[in-house]
C-alpha cells in the first residue's frame, strides 16, 4: 500500500513487493482531480444515500486500492463490481487511504452513493437500505473474489461527508519476521523476512528521534504530492510480539503457558519448547512490529520510515545515523524502504456521532 493516504500520485504497479525497493525509482502518474470524485454519475442528489465503508483485505493480489485501469485487479474496482451486482447499477468508490500494490487492510474506509431503484419498476426510487443490509449483501458478492476482501462495517453519512477528507488520524502496523530459516507458507506475502538478528532497544531508540513534529523530507519518495513535507508524527514505536500464527508447543501445553503480546515478554517466552521440537516443526521467527499513527503520511513515509528502523536493528546504522538522514532533508541520504507486503493499515479515525 502505500503507506501515504493523502499525497500520493496514483501508481500502476503489476506486482506486489518482493524485496527492498528505491524510493527513488520512476513512477507512472495517473490524473486525478476533486472533479472526479464529485460526479454522482447522473444521480438525483436529493434521492441518494451516502455510506462510509470499512473494508479488510489481504492487499497481495490487488494492484492498489484506488480504481486504475479495468486491466488492473484494484481494491475499489473489486467493490464496485460488488455494489453494482447488488444494486443493478454503478457506484464509485473513495478511499481514505489509497494503499499500493500488496499492502494490506485491516481497516480501509471508503464512502460510496447509492441511489436505491427498484428493480421490479424501474424508475421508482425506494428508501435507502439500512446499513446492515448492505453490508451482508455485498459481502456475499465479495466472497466470489477469493475470499481476499470483506466489509466489516457499514454506517449512514451526511452527503458531505468525505472519507479522505473527514480522516482525522490514521495508524499503520509493519510486520517483520526475523530469523535465518525460511519463511513460512502461511506468512509469505503478509511481513518482511529479515534473516538478521535485529536489536530491540536499538530499533526503539531510533523511533524516538522520528516520533513527533519534522521535516521528513528525507522519507518522502519522488512523485509525492504533498504541498508540504512537514508532518506530525504522534506515535512511531516497535515491540517483539508472539509470532502469528501462533500455536503452542508440546511444552506449553503441559504447563497451560498462556502469551500476550507484551512488549515485556522476551525472546526466551516466544522460543519455548523450540529445542525439543520434533521431525517436521519449523523453528519460530522472533515477531516485531512497528506502529506509525498520525493525521496523515508522505508518500511511503512509513516504508522508508521501517526501512531506517530496521537498519538500525542490524547494525547497518546506528541511531546517530537516523538523525543525519533526517536532518539531511532529502530522500536520497536514505536507504530502501522497506517491501509493501509488510505493512497494514489498522485504523482510519473519523468524528462519527
Amino acid at each position: 500500500m502505500m503507506d501515504d493516504d493523502q499525497s500520493q500520485p496514483l501508481v500502476v504497479n503489476h506486482s506486489p513487493d518482493k524485496t527492498p525497493e528505491s524510493p527513488r525509482r520512476p513512477l507512472k502518474i495517473a490524473k486525478f482531480s476533486q472533479e472526479d470524485e464529485n460526479k454522482t454519475m447522473g444521480q438525483n442528489p436529493s434521492t441518494i444515500q451516502r455510506y462510509l465503508v470499512a473494508v479488510e483485505y489481504i492487499g497481495t493480489r490487488y494492484s492498489g486500492a484506488q480504481q486504475q485501469s479495468p486491466k488492473f485487479r484494484t481494491v475499489a474496482g473489486v467493490l464496485e463490481s460488488a455494489f453494482h451486482k447488488f444494486i443493478g447499477q454503478p457506484v464509485s468508490i473513495f478511499f481514505s487511504s489509497r494503499t499500493d500494490t500488496g499492502v494490506h487492510a485491516l481497516s480501509n474506509v471508503c464512502h460510496v452513493d447509492v441511489e436505491r431503484i427498484s428493480k421490479r419498476k424501474p424508475g421508482e426510487v425506494l428508501p435507502p437500505h439500512e446499513p446492515s443490509v448492505v453490508k451482508k449483501a455485498v459481502n456475499h458478492f465479495l466472497q466470489k473474489y477469493e475470499g481476499d476482501i470483506m466489509i466489516t462495517d457499514v454506517r449512514c453519512v451526511a452527503a458531505d461527508f468525505h472519507a479522505r477528507y473527514k480522516a482525522q488520524e490514521r495508524t499503520y502496523f509493519y510486520r517483520l519476521l526475523s530469523g535465518p530459516e525460511s519463511l513460512s507458507t502461511f506468512e509469505k506475502g503478509r511481513a518482511w523476512h529479515v534473516e538478521e538478528e535485529l536489536d530491540l532497544p536499538a530499533m526503539q531508540e531510533a523511533c524516538k528521534v522520528l516520533v513527533g513534529h519534522h521535516d521528513f523530507s528525507s522519507f518522502r519518495a519522488s512523485g509525492c504530492q504533498a504541498k508540504s513535507p512537514i508532518r506530525n508524527l504522534d506515535e512511531l514505536n516497535v515491540i517483539e510480539v508472539s509470532p502469528s500464527p501462533y500455536f503452542p508447543s508440546a511444552k506449553e501445553r503441559e504447563t497451560h503457558n498462556s502469551l500476550s503480546c507484551s512488549s515485556t515478554q522476551n525472546k526466551a517466552e516466544w522460543s519455548i519448547g523450540e529445542d525439543s521440537r520434533g521431525f517436521g516443526m519449523m523453528r519460530r521467527h522472533r515477531s516485531f512490529v512497528v506502529t506509525a499513527r498520525a493525521r496523515s503520511f508522505l508518500y511511503h513515509q512509513v516504508r522508508l520510515l521501517v526501512g531506517a528502523i530496521k537498519s538500525v536493528g542490524t547494525g547497518d546504522l546506528m541511531v546517530s545515523d537516523v538523525e543525519r538522514i533526517l536532518e539531511a532533508k532529502t530522500v536520497t541520504a536514505n536507504g530502501p524502504m522497506a517491501p509493501a507486503q509488510g505493512l497494514y493499515l489498522a485504523h482510519v479515525k473519523y468524528d462519527l456521532p
